[in-house]
């Protein structure tokens, strides 16, 4: 179908570097600046962070990059959105499944725009205002600022830029990200320098490298570093699988996951080395490494407490340090700003294929996305219930991803969709062997201890007294219930949901 059109450069990236820097993109977002330094912090022992750091690193071998090939691969295959390249992978029967897919990512998305808007309020207030020197102020700025309606005012204009960069089309998303991507690459590298010249960076860097392997023998670490994973590079979310309908033929499944899945961590160890240079050399002067990392471990209101509030004070004590403030905020505004255009973009290429113009699908998402957006940005406990069933929801995407490749044989899905340039014929390889193993036997042995562990956390820690009460914002029964939900109403729909277009190589 590919030669019958002439318009391949409208509906395609125009280059391997635009793929590669829109899908990093995808997967370079506040899971890497925001989450990554914190969720480090909190499985660090007082010897140092590296003994999650190397649970981390198999993690994105184990479950990210496996996840990365099968999405490419359905996508590169597809030529649609989440709900057809799944359908066609597995039937119709089943297209329903990648709605929920679909409708996990979503659903982040409506909540991932306000935390987008967070950054560019920081943003803002560190260039224009200036700093709050103590605890109690930067909780006044933190409070001051969700009780008024810069929240709304800024999830809007998020929403509404992101929206008109999708409906100019992929070309747009590329050019767009050409300049999001390496602007912010430079940003957190000029931050890091200035940040490793404090007094005592030195420590925090050797802290974050240093491994105490005993960490390993706990299976909260693993299973930590594996939600770290699907967190941060955006694996399983359909995201890539989106993006993937517009490779170019000749573009390589494999390589560009790798390339994918390895750049994302880079620039999370490179957003961890700032973050903890900046908290050690601000502080190790007059606090042990057990107090700072206690400092560090700390979430705040809705996880926000590194970030939003501890980060500022500590800019505000080094010369040049609302400078540099601006920069990382700055930072942490684009890399959610390129997360958000694929979440857009996403669901917009769902209603283009069953029948929607460009232009209304666009249109229709963005009102969408801040209507429901609304909720999450005037009341934190929505945002953090709506982040803790969709941040679940993640694993079960993964399944379904896995299940997809697998419902035709993953060893059948890898010679006729994961080869490594635009050759068509297959080609066997060692790696083929071990992807088939980890797609067919691991990622579901891991999806269901995750879901296990969050199912008995949810029953004995997050909430042991209402766990069965679906109003009760952290219980197993909102989330089953708001997962049942949607799984209905999806199903119900699903001819409806049937792509009517022939994809992305359709004249449109």
């Amino acid at each position: 179908m590919e030669r019958l059109f002439s318009n391949e450069g409208s509906t395609r990236f125009r280059s391997r570097l635009g793929l590669i820097l829109s899908v990093l993109g995808i997967a370079v977002g506040t899971g890497n600046i925001w989450r990554f330094p914190r969720i480090v912090a909190q499985n660090s022992t007082v010897e140092g962070g590296g003994g999650f750091l190397i649970a981390w690193l198999l993690c994105l071998f184990m479950w990210s990059i496996p996840l990365m090939i099968a999405e490419y691969g359905l996508g590169k295959s597809g030529r649609m959105g989440v709900i057809g390249s799944i359908q066609k992978a597995m039937g119709g029967r089943h297209g329903w499944l990648g709605g929920f897919v679909a409708f996990v990512a979503t659903a982040i998305l409506f909540y991932y725009s306000v935390v987008t808007a967070w950054c560019l309020y920081y943003f803002g207030q560190l260039t224009f205002v200036g700093l709050p020197p103590t605890m109690d102020l930067a909780m006044d700025q933190w409070n001051g600022f969700q009780k008024s309606n810069w929240p709304v005012v800024l999830h809007g204009v998020i929403i509404a830029a992101g929206s008109w960069i999708v409906y100019k089309g992929i070309g747009t998303i590329e050019r767009v990200n050409k300049v999001l991507i390496p602007s912010l690459l430079l940003i957190i590298l000029i931050a890091l320098v200035r940040a490793l010249s404090l007094p005592n960076a030195g420590e925090g860097i050797a802290f974050l490298f240093t491994p105490d392997l005993s960490v390993l023998k706990e299976p909260t670490v693993w299973l930590e570093a594996l939600t770290q994973n699907a967190w941060d590079t955006g694996a399983a979310w359909g995201l890539i699988l989106t993006y993937a309908a517009y490779m170019r033929s000749q573009d390589s499944v494999v390589q560009s996951a790798f390339i994918t899945g390895i750049g994302n961590n880079i620039v999370s160890l490179i957003a961890a080395g700032l973050i903890f240079s900046t908290v050690f050399g601000t502080l190790s002067a007059t606090q042990t490494h057990a107090e700072i990392i206690d400092i560090m471990k700390t979430s705040g209101p809705a996880s926000t407490g590194l970030t939003f509030i501890w980060m500022p004070q500590l800019f505000e004590k080094m010369v040049g340090g609302r400078w540099l403030g601006s920069l990382f905020f700055l930072g942490l505004t684009m890399a959610a700003f390129s997360s958000l255009i694929s979440m857009i973009a996403l669901a917009q290429r769902v209603f283009k294929d069953v029948g929607a113009k460009a232009s209304h699908a666009a249109r229709g998402v963005g009102l969408a996305a801040f209507a429901f957006g609304i909720p999450s940005a005037v009341n934190l406990t929505i945002f953090e219930n709506q982040d803790f069933v969709w941040g679940v929801g993640l694993m079960v995407s993964g399944a379904i991803i896995a299940f997809a490749v697998n419902r035709q044989s993953a060893k059948a899905f890898y010679d006729q969709h994961v080869h490594l340039g635009g050759d068509s014929t297959p080609k066997p390889s060692r790696l083929r062997g071990i992807w088939v193993f980890l797609i067919k036997w691991l990622i579901p042995i891991e999806v269901a201890t995750l879901l296990i562990w969050w199912l008995t956390r949810t029953i004995f820690v997050y909430a042991p007294d209402t766990w069965y009460n679906p109003l009760d914002p952290f219980s197993l029964a909102t989330v089953l219930g708001q997962w049942a939900i949607a799984a209905c109403l999806l199903y119900l729909f699903r001819r409806r949901l049937e792509p009517k277009s022939r994809g992305v190589d359709t004249v449109t």
